[in-house]
């Protein structure tokens, strides 16, 4: 009785002074998590969080909340995730607009890789090298020769400065040795409108906007940007067997959490993660976006780390040596 009574006695002088059991002590996750996507719903970027999130919760046992905070190409989103408590609860997807290409084009108050615990890498897309049909070249390589004989008479178009379609035609201009304008659009679908309508001779350009002119016959497609073929367009070649072998260039998405969340936190995050991707459910529906799903063996948190660090300087020096700013 005697322990009794001073058990209560201590607890009720513990709770007068606000002293409570760390919040360490429960398991993780104890209440929602949440999911910031720094661009606005609708996007792929937004329909992959929330596919991931449907499952994770069965995984985790907890609401898994999706809270699109956009603006500034998705800085604003991003820095949200870099200045959050490290406790696994507020977590990062991006790309590699966001997580890469934003890093050497604007000053930002965080550092995109420093900053940062990676989680797993989700997936990929490749794009397409099209052109307007007329353009008079019926593969890469004699387009790239049309290119050669024609220096700064043709046009890219680009949904505006830093934008894949951008990055994507400095690489080209690099790894081919040739000179084009570059035309910057709201968007990319304006610029496709425009690559329809005749006013600009190419796009490096997303399947999914790109793919349904090239089987309308209205736009031609000379080479997807990755080592295989494109499951929905197998005719299409792959740059190496078009004669542009190495130039890979592809959007991701990943996840990360702030630098300095536990290591047990950041595995069980990944575990969830991970049953999702696995799972045959979810496969077809970001398949459906375009994406090709990492595989197994990339779904770590290291292989992240390594990815990003090579994705970062690889494209730095291309961004950087092009004097890129924000528009």
């Amino acid at each position: 009785m005697k322990t009794l009574i001073f058990i209560a006695a201590f607890a009720g002088a513990a709770a007068a002074l606000g002293i409570t059991a760390p919040a360490s002590a429960q398991p993780y996750p104890s209440r929602p998590i949440t999911i910031v996507v720094p661009f606005a719903a609708g996007g792929p970027t937004d329909v992959i969080a929330r596919t991931l999130g449907q499952h994770m919760r069965g995984t985790l046992g907890q609401t898994v909340l999706v809270d699109n905070t956009a603006g500034a190409n998705g800085n604003i989103g991003v820095g949200k995730v870099a200045r959050a408590a490290p406790d696994g609860y507020t977590v990062s997807i991006g790309h590699w607009s966001t997580h890469v290409v934003n890093g050497a084009v604007y000053p930002l108050q965080y550092d995109v890789f420093k900053d940062f615990d990676p989680v797993t890498l989700v997936s990929t897309n490749a794009y397409l090298i099209v052109a307007k049909n007329t353009v008079p070249a019926n593969d890469l390589k004699s387009f790239i020769a049309w290119l050669k004989a024609n220096p700064d008479k043709a046009s890219e178009g680009t949904a505006g400065a830093g934008s894949p379609q951008h990055i994507g035609g400095l690489f080209f201009q690099q790894a081919t040795g040739t000179r084009f304008q570059f035309v910057p659009y709201r968007g990319a679908a304006p610029a496709m409108q425009d690559l329809l309508g005749g006013q600009i001779d190419m796009i490096i350009d997303d399947p999914t906007s790109s793919l349904p002119q090239v089987r309308a016959g209205k736009i031609k497609a000379f080479a997807v940007t990755a080592k295989a073929r494109l499951a929905a367009a197998p005719e299409i070649p792959t740059v190496d067997e078009a004669g542009l072998s190495g130039f890979y260039f592809s959007r991701w998405h990943a996840l990360w959490l702030p630098r300095g969340t536990p290591k047990d936190v950041i595995a069980k995050l990944n575990g969830a993660v991970v049953a999702a991707l696995a799972d045959p459910a979810v496969r077809p529906r970001l398949e459906g976006l375009g994406q090709e799903i990492f595989a197994r063996e990339q779904q770590t948190p290291a292989a992240l780390q390594a990815y990003h660090k090579a994705e970062i300087d690889k494209w730095w020096p291309i961004i950087k040596a092009a004097n890129i700013r924000p528009e």
